[in-house]
């Protein structure tokens, strides 16, 4: 049976993040979750759910193409995403956030994908 994409917690997590941000406070969290392509070059870290829009995550995206860059994506483009070989997006179930957001965007800057280990 498959992980569950984001558990109920994590989304929780996601959504805590998300008012923090639109009360205006300025935050840099650790990233909540890790997903990616087990068949393709794509992986996201993602911090926060939009409040109002729960459907609108932020994040770390690299979609493989050597540009990693932040901002927002939907979950269910997310959901729809798949490699060459037809498989589902999966969440990385061993990550774990070592450093805040900005910390890993300066290294998917200087390599040209996410780092995570």
């Amino acid at each position: 049976m498959a992980a569950v994409l984001i558990t109920d917690e994590l989304y929780a997590r996601l959504l805590a993040n998300g008012a923090r941000s639109a009360a205006g406070e300025d935050i840099d969290p650790r990233p909540v979750v890790k997903l990616f392509t087990p068949d393709a070059g794509a992986t996201w870290l993602l911090t926060e759910a939009d409040p109002e829009d729960p459907d609108r995550l932020f994040g770390l995206r690299d979609l493989g193409l050597g540009e990693p860059e932040l901002g927002y994506v939907s979950l269910a483009e997310i959901r729809s995403v798949r490699g060459r070989l037809r498989l589902p997006v999966e969440r990385d179930l061993h990550f774990k956030a070592e450093h805040p957001l900005s910390w890993y965007a300066g290294c998917a800057r200087q390599s040209g994908r996410i780092v995570t280990a």
